[in-house]
């Protein structure tokens, strides 16, 4: 009888101890950012999620926490450089306060088309920024898009830099834009992204700057009036995972999640470009007043901007970014 207890007792090990080591070896990621479900980094990180935990039979997972639900961008760099947040999808230059180079891709009217800005990033220019982000514990996997930036206001639309003059105008926490809008005559100030819209519907502001795709899946159409399609940055956002979460995976599951952060760079872009083309008259359904806006007056106005910043950026970022915008 011991002896047939004790076989049972093998016979039973043998059959848990393989799925006991499957789910102590598998590895989940939490992957976090600050945008609505509906936004396009979402619906992409859904996509790269499944194609991930499929790619590698499980051994990784992406567990997905959205709209700021783990803090804002500056909560989630320091989560990345400590390791309790594994993965998040933040406009790049959040990077700032570890890495303050990162601010290069916020350069006002750096870029003549989208297309430019995805040859640099995806080459020479990212790899460079890449190596920074590695210094500081954060692995950029692949450069998916934020999009042009456009100004939204409840005074009147925005033709000309004249038109910003007192405008109290939310920016992102970073000292370029403050400048920029500064010197076009606005008056900027930062606010963390979860506390805009209750700014704008209470007039602690004015106005704001965001991507078309912000503007609307942010629902900001209840509280502002006017859309000014200023175009004034094109900034790219970050899929980044944490080194020390790098470094647990597997060469083989490195390689996996690689292309599959590349893949779905590629898709979450290609949404970005559906949505702009379709995205104005969605506004304009809500209510809202879209007008062109000719540019050459706010970039003339932004040149002190490159010229003060070029001793933080470096000659040789900075060249990088001259190469590619001019490039045919």
């Amino acid at each position: 009888m011991i002896k047939t207890l004790r076989n049972s007792v093998f016979a039973l090990m043998a059959t848990t101890l393989p799925l006991y080591a499957v789910n102590t070896s598998a590895l989940e990621l939490k992957l976090a950012n600050v945008l609505p479900d509906t936004h396009s980094w979402n619906i992409a990180a859904k996509g790269f999620a499944d194609d991930v935990k499929a790619g590698t039979n499980g051994r990784v997972s992406v567990k997905i926490f959205s709209n700021g639900q783990l803090g804002n961008e500056k909560n989630l760099v320091e989560g990345l450089q400590i390791g309790s947040i594994q993965a998040a999808i933040i406009g790049c230059g959040s990077f700032q306060p570890v890495e303050p180079k990162f601010g290069i891709v916020e350069l006002p009217y750096a870029w003549p088309n989208r297309e430019a800005a995805y040859r640099a990033y995806d080459g020479e220019l990212g790899e460079r920024l890449e190596g920074l982000a590695e210094e500081h514990r954060l692995k950029i996997l692949s450069w998916w898009e934020n999009g042009f930036r456009h100004i939204t206001n409840n005074r009147a639309p925005i033709h000309s830099p004249e038109d910003l003059k007192g405008l109290k105008i939310r920016v992102t926490p970073d000292k370029m834009r403050l400048d920029a809008f500064a010197g076009l005559g606005a008056s900027p100030a930062p606010l963390a992204f979860g506390e805009l819209y209750s700014a704008l519907q209470q007039g602690v502001f004015d106005a704001q700057e965001n991507p078309l795709s912000i503007i609307y899946s942010s629902s900001f159409f209840e509280v502002q009036k006017y859309v000014s399609l200023t175009g004034h940055v094109w900034s790219p956002a970050c899929l980044t995972v944490s080194t020390s979460t790098w470094k647990r995976l597997s060469s083989e599951d490195q390689k996996t999640v690689q292309k599959l952060a590349d893949k779905w760079r590629d898709q979450q872009r290609a949404m970005t470009q559906d949505d702009d083309a379709q995205l104005i008259s969605k506004l304009e359904q809500k209510g809202m007043e879209v007008n062109e806006v000719d540019t050459a007056p706010f970039s003339a106005g932004v040149q002190n901007v490159w010229v003060q910043y070029e001793d933080v950026f470096g000659a040789d970022l900075m060249g990088l970014v001259k190469r590619y915008s001019s490039a045919k």
